[in-house]
């Protein structure tokens, strides 16, 4: 009977299962596109467009715009359609609109098209990290959204590298048509996931647009994700101004420290109390973006990147295991929309705003302005962390 009951466990929590690993290498796939294109676009748009700074921090966070609106869309139906549909219509649409980029004309042009691509993050990532909740047992869910994230930096730390060899070898064009190839291959991978959504209600009314319990959290989430933006958006640029040879390396620097973190401690965040984990994040993040601004070398930019690398390694699969840890099966798309809808507000607001800062007083004061919002956001985890570290302070006082 024990034995029995042993094996009927271990086989409820099985995480690592043919949908789970597909999902896994089809977001490896889109998101490696998107690795691609966080190089190539401030390059494209200083270089070949002839913009600026903050024309460039425009590009970057314009597709953020139209996938914060559509977000909670897309979770709803996530929720309604299924994880599936909702994934295939993002990788095709961001096919299309990457192949299309080469041929913009101008910055309105590109600009045009990031609004495009914003309608196919909305769409693939919603559905994504609803589709891994979906597939986690509950008691594992952490680690599964630490292993299922790896795609994404993967990603950044090969698309990256790819858009400068595509750059090198080919030009801008190859670069572009490389990054839309790999979302035809995101589309091919998740035609081969079965349906996860589970049969359960579908919720109705105005309140299931957003799922308000998680705004809260998501207000914390945003601090981490306006500072890995400002990461990735003048990374690059603030590389090719301190002369160094290899202007992806703070970011792959980067993308490499959260991958090797969220492999080495994937099962930290089933066992820590994940509010206050997503603090520590922040404070990681906050003093990453400190030593990137006030150290403006070379090394001081890579060492920084490094330091923001370790706290984004527990950043989101913190957060969203406290999201997830309080919402219905049946809100799963709904909350995936609103939690993801926080970091497109963190990647538009982020590299708009700052880009402005960075073309007038430098980047390393756009990077010091990050490091506030950081501690921001710090602060206020600590605050809301406070019921689940009251357990931990008396224990301790005993």
């Amino acid at each position: 009977m024990t034995t029995t009951t042993t094996t009927a466990s271990r086989a409820t929590e099985r995480l690592f299962t043919r949908a789970f690993v597909l999902l896994t290498i089809a977001e490896l796939a889109y998101f490696t596109a998107d690795g691609v294109a966080i190089y190539v676009l401030p390059l494209y748009v200083t270089g070949p467009i002839g913009s600026d700074a903050a024309g460039a921090g425009v590009a970057f966070g314009a597709f953020a715009v139209s996938a914060l609106f559509l977000r909670p869309v897309a979770g709803r139906y996530a929720d309604a359609w299924g994880r599936r549909p909702v994934l295939l219509a993002g990788a095709a649409i961001a096919g299309l609109g990457l192949v299309l980029t080469p041929y913009a004309a101008g910055l309105g042009g590109v600009i045009a098209l990031r609004l495009v691509l914003g309608v196919a993050e909305a769409a693939f990532m919603v559905a994504s990290f609803a589709a891994v909740a979906d597939l986690a047992p509950p008691s594992r869910l952490g680690e599964a959204i630490s292993y299922n994230s790896l795609g994404l930096y993967l990603g950044l730390v090969i698309g990256p590298l790819l858009g400068e060899v595509l750059v090198r070898v080919g030009d801008f064009r190859a670069a572009w048509f490389g990054a839309a190839g790999l979302a035809v291959v995101a589309a091919l991978l998740v035609g081969g996931i079965g349906e996860t959504r589970p049969a359960a209600p579908v919720p109705t009314g105005p309140a299931g647009w957003v799922h308000w319990a998680s705004v809260p959290i998501c207000l914390a989430f945003l601090a981490s994700v306006v500072a890995m933006a400002s990461l990735l958006a003048f990374g690059p640029l603030h590389a090719t101004d301190l002369g160094l040879r290899h202007a992806s390396l703070p970011i792959v620097a980067y993308g490499a420290v959260v991958v090797v973190g969220r492999v080495v401690f994937a099962r930290a965040v089933d066992r820590l109390p994940p509010l206050a984990l997503g603090a520590g994040a922040l404070a990681a993040l906050a003093l990453g973006a400190t030593i990137i601004a006030s150290w403006p070398t070379p090394q001081g930019l890579v060492v920084g990147a490094v330091v923001m690398g370790a706290g984004m390694a527990f950043s989101t699969p913190a957060f969203f295991a406290a999201i997830f840890a309080r919402t219905d099966p049946a809100e799963r798309g709904m909350a995936s929309g609103t939690a993801s809808a926080f970091i497109d507000l963190g990647v538009a607001a982020g590299p708009i705003a700052l880009g402005f800062g960075a073309a007038s007083r430098g980047i390393p004061f756009a990077f010091a302005l990050t490091a506030v919002a950081a501690l921001a956001g710090f602060l206020w985890a600590l605050w809301l962390a406070r019921p689940s570290l009251a357990p931990v302070v008396s224990s301790r006082a005993g």
